[in-house]
């Protein structure tokens, strides 16, 4: 450990926030579950990987980097990338349907780690491919059904039997009757119960499929990260993370297949869960036109940074509203913030008061208020050491927010001269006039009694002050 940091994190198993104690200090161990990669991720997909991306790195200061393994998988077998490749093949394009699913998996994987990293996500040291981790899922089915936890229904299907798993449930806290109504289970014949899901199904001649002592098939998606955190993190570690609305049913699976597996201490000792996403107050939903991708954002101007800053500015534990306002207003604080960190290097070390933040529970929105304290106390090097703990204020994140080349104090000039003529005219038409242009040209316009300040903002086009001067 390189820190005296104590670290506090609300378990959601346990239901309280305490002490985080990681099994070995020297090997922490964390996984997240990541995308399955059958189209561009949303802003919603995107928040779990900004909220324990910061964790990460707390985890890096504290325990250093060398001791901490972070995993992150994609779910590269799935009916819906299948889906996605019968509609291309249907369309015309040219291969196999299998290639063509590995077509559409290579592409989605390239695309979202693409949109990660211009969140200034640091990739985990692990991101493992569910299709890579066959043969593990195939050894850990085989031995739920040897220790009477799964059974093989005739027909290529293999199903994990829920009630023999007394704890399942614990970490959702539902009843097995309260989960039975609207459940998000798999369809297969000869359940023996209705919760029983699927470990492993059949599949046809022309989609990925795998041999197994049950036909050819592919795992259910449960099982994949059970496999896989196995492998990568052995049969116990510390945190495992994710979107609350994967708490059921597929944490709870996951939970039950693990600890059946390989006892019922096993698997890992910290959930942490964030809180859904909204869009302008609402949620977001195709039907209601406010569904977009970090991809869309990304295209509209709205650089990685701000949607990072935006993202951290609420409790991972709490839902966020993504609003146009907090973009912009997230834009004009790391403007300003990144004005006065220019050329500076940054303290040895984060703030300890933003460092205790974050040790509370990830506490992101009370560090970025501490940074705020920061810079009104004139302490750049602290403020700069505490944001790229953040993942903010890196140089590798801020081309978006290089002040164009040209100068704006003519256009400054122009508007403060027309400000003056019209407090002796009283006629504002022509300061209105060039407040308009100028914020239609992506300026924010700043007027005080000490003069005139123009700010680019994101979607600045200096080719519309052509003819202004």
């Amino acid at each position: 450990m390189t820190s005296t940091t104590v670290i506090k994190l609300y378990n959601t198993k346990t239901r309280k926030k305490s002490e985080f104690t990681p099994i070995d200090a020297l090997n922490v161990r964390m996984y997240l579950c990541g995308p399955t990669v059958y189209d561009r991720a949303h802003l919603g997909n995107a928040r779990p990987v900004v909220v324990f991306d910061v964790l990460y790195r707390l985890l890096q200061v504290v325990y250093g980097r060398d001791h901490v393994t972070y995993v992150r998988n994609f779910t590269d077998v799935d009916d819906k990338i299948n889906a996605t490749a019968l509609a291309r093949k249907e369309a015309g394009a040219a291969g196999t349907l299998e290639e063509l699913v590995a077509e559409r998996t290579e592409e989605t994987i390239g695309w979202y780690l693409s949109d990660m990293g211009k969140l200034g996500a640091l990739e985990p040291d692990h991101m493992p491919r569910a299709t890579q981790y066959i043969t593990q899922m195939v050894t850990m089915i085989e031995a739920l059904i040897a220790k009477g936890h799964a059974y093989a229904d005739g027909s290529g299907h293999v199903l994990f039997s829920v009630k023999s798993y007394d704890d399942y449930g614990q970490l959702s806290g539902r009843s097995v009757d309260d989960m039975i109504a609207g459940a998000r289970v798999e369809v297969a014949d000869n359940k023996r119960d209705p919760m029983d899901f699927v470990l492993w199904k059949p599949s046809t001649d022309d989609l990925p499929g795998w041999d197994s002592p049950w036909g050819r098939g592919r795992p259910g998606w449960h099982i994949e990260c059970s496999a896989m955190s196995e492998d990568l993190l052995g049969a116990s570690f510390d945190i495992h993370a994710g979107g609350n609305d994967l708490m059921f049913p597929h944490h709870e699976n996951e939970i039950a297949q693990s600890c059946c597996a390989n006892g019922p201490d096993s698997f890992a000792r910290y959930w942490l869960h964030n809180e859904m996403l909204q869009v302008e107050g609402k949620k977001m939903s195709k039907s209601l036109g406010n569904f977009f991708t970090v991809h869309d954002l990304l295209d509209q101007g709205i650089s990685g940074e701000v949607i990072r800053f935006v993202f951290l500015q609420t409790h991972y534990r709490k839902p966020m509203d993504w609003t146009e306002k907090k973009a912009g207003e997230a834009e004009a604080t790391l403007r300003k913030w990144r004005a006065l960190t220019a050329g500076i290097e940054p303290a040895a070390t984060a703030a300890a008061a933003v460092l205790e933040a974050l040790a509370d529970d990830l506490n992101t929105a009370g560090a970025i208020a501490e940074m705020h304290k920061l810079a009104a106390a004139g302490d750049v090097a602290g403020l700069l050491a505490s944001a790229q703990l953040m993942g903010l204020l890196t140089p590798e994140m801020g081309d978006w927010a290089q002040q164009p080349d040209l100068d704006l104090s003519g256009y400054a000039a122009q508007l403060l001269g027309a400000r003056e003529a019209a407090m002796e005219t009283k006629n504002f038409a022509e300061v209105d006039r060039l407040k308009a242009a100028f914020i239609d040209a992506g300026l924010e316009v700043r007027m005080s009694k000490a003069g005139v300040e123009l700010v680019p903002g994101s979607g600045f086009d200096a080719a519309k002050l052509e003819g202004l001067g």
